[in-house]
């Protein structure tokens, strides 16, 4: 019990597989809130990490934690000793405060990392609300084959394509665990971390969820000639941004974002005003290499004379929705409303779900980007019987007859600097558009905003 002391005001232990085995209030009521149960894998995120860098070093770790249940906030001082007879951990918790849960700062704080884990994986899943697989997509050839078995084995639960590594539980086990869990894979040497992010208004999860595996290392070094002595210099350059450079560099540039923006937020503790203006930077300029990284991997993936996408069912509108939450924090910070479909509004479609959603944070990100402080982006649904359809309409300074005809054209950014775009992200989207059978058009007039349009076939 060493390292436990009066101080505390609860106790608890867990053994060699993080499972906490006893607990003490109100540690054991932050268990069951965070989903857990007792005895039962270790449930609170930021406990868990502690508690398992403790284990693997064997040493002693203290630090603040920061935890929440579905009200409240709770910052709490933690120190976890390594108890070698059993394997496990022995933790103490001090200077316990609970104070109501900021629902602003929880969206903002929730879509921050959405994104940055949507920027980091390298697989992409859509899940039933029993964690099903539905449909999956690689981001890249390191999961390219998980993906194809997943794919092809749509209906079984996501774990019996991968393993929960240190879990000898029945999978797959409460989402909240598997929310942060390192993962192996059959034939990949690295270890992999799930997040896995709830659909469903009122109960999380309720309507499935969105399973994104990203590397907790980066990928082995392959030798760009081995087996392409008949390339052309051009075509191995091009082969080495997706295929090399981008895997490489996406996992640590996320990281960077997610430190950054947690001094920015100053989660980590109080900084200094000007301190957390130099993290928004960084978190700003990472954000820029990211897309910038992301936007010349996808540039490699559309001109491959050989692309296809993997058509989902999809509701337009619930992509739509997904995209105004996750751009809802950039928009606020200027000012911006964006009214998206309505709630019970629906348009069945045939289309990838991951590209769809690509299409639209380009076209909402545009919008804010060129859109006044204190405007309104609204996104409304159209269709037929052959097609479905969403506009999304700026109050921007709007596009002239003439520029409408290079908006689409690779590179063309329309004579604007500064903002960070490659001028690639609306080449991008139409080709992606028109892989999956659709569109994306324009329309608009010179200080009158923009809209633009992206169809996709419905679905009866």
């Amino acid at each position: 019990m060493a390292g436990i002391g009066p101080e505390f005001i609860a106790r608890g232990f867990t053994d060699g597989s993080d499972t906490l085995v006893s607990a003490d209030e109100p540690l054991a009521s932050l268990q069951l809130a965070c989903g857990g149960e007792l005895p039962g894998k270790l449930a609170v995120p930021a406990l868990l990490e502690l508690v398992r860098k403790a284990r693997s070093y064997d040493l002693k770790l203290a630090r603040a934690i920061t935890a929440q249940d579905e009200d409240d906030t709770i910052t709490a001082w933690a120190e976890v000793t390594p108890e070698r007879a059993s394997g496990g951990c022995a933790i103490g918790l001090a200077n316990w405060q609970t104070v109501p849960r900021a629902e602003n700062d929880g969206a903002e704080a929730g879509a921050r990392r959405e994104i940055i884990e949507r920027q980091a994986a390298e697989l992409t899943a859509r899940l039933d609300k029993d964690q099903n697989v539905l449909a999956a997509s690689a981001n890249g050839p390191a999961l390219a084959s998980l993906a194809r078995a997943m794919q092809a084995g749509a209906g079984r639960a996501w774990t019996q394509f991968a393993r929960v590594a240190g879990s000898a539980h029945d999978q797959p086990l409460h989402w909240r665990l598997l929310d942060g869990a390192e993962i192996a894979i059959d034939g990949d040497p690295r270890s992999w971390q799930a997040t896995l992010i709830p659909v469903g208004k009122g109960r999380p999860g309720s309507e499935g969820f969105e399973l994104l595996l990203g590397s907790l290392q980066a990928p082995p070094r392959i030798d760009p000639a081995a087996g392409a002595q008949t390339a052309t210099s051009a075509d191995r350059l091009e082969a080495t941004v997706g295929r090399e450079i981008a895997p490489v560099l996406r996992q640590p540039i996320a990281r960077i974002i997610a430190n950054a923006e947690t001094i920015r937020t100053k989660l980590a503790g109080p900084l200094a005003d000007e301190y957390s203006d130099y993290a928004a930077d960084i978190a700003a300029a990472g954000q820029h290499l990211m897309a910038l990284l992301d936007d010349l991997a996808d540039l490699e993936v559309v001109e491959n004379e050989k692309f296809t996408t993997a058509p989902d069912q999809i509701d337009l509108a619930d992509v739509a929705r997904r995209a105004v939450g996750i751009l809802g924090v950039r928009a606020r910070e200027r000012g911006i409303v964006i009214e998206g479909p309505p709630e019970g509004e629906t348009a069945p479609a045939t289309a990838e779900f991951r590209r769809v959603l690509q299409i639209l944070l380009n076209l909402v990100g545009n919008a804010i980007r060129y859109s006044p402080e204190g405007a309104t982006i609204r996104l409304s649904l159209q269709g037929d019987a052959r097609m479905a359809r969403i506009t999304v309409a700026d109050e921007g300074p709007g596009i002239s007859p003439e520029d409408q005809a290079k908006v689409f054209s690779k590179f063309e950014r329309l004579g604007r600097s500064g903002d960070g775009g490659s001028g690639l992200g609306l080449y991008i989207s139409r080709r992606l558009a028109r892989a999956m059978d659709g569109d994306i058009a324009v329309e608009s007039e010179a200080g009158k905003g923009a809209r633009f349009t992206l169809s996709v076939p419905a679905r009866a």
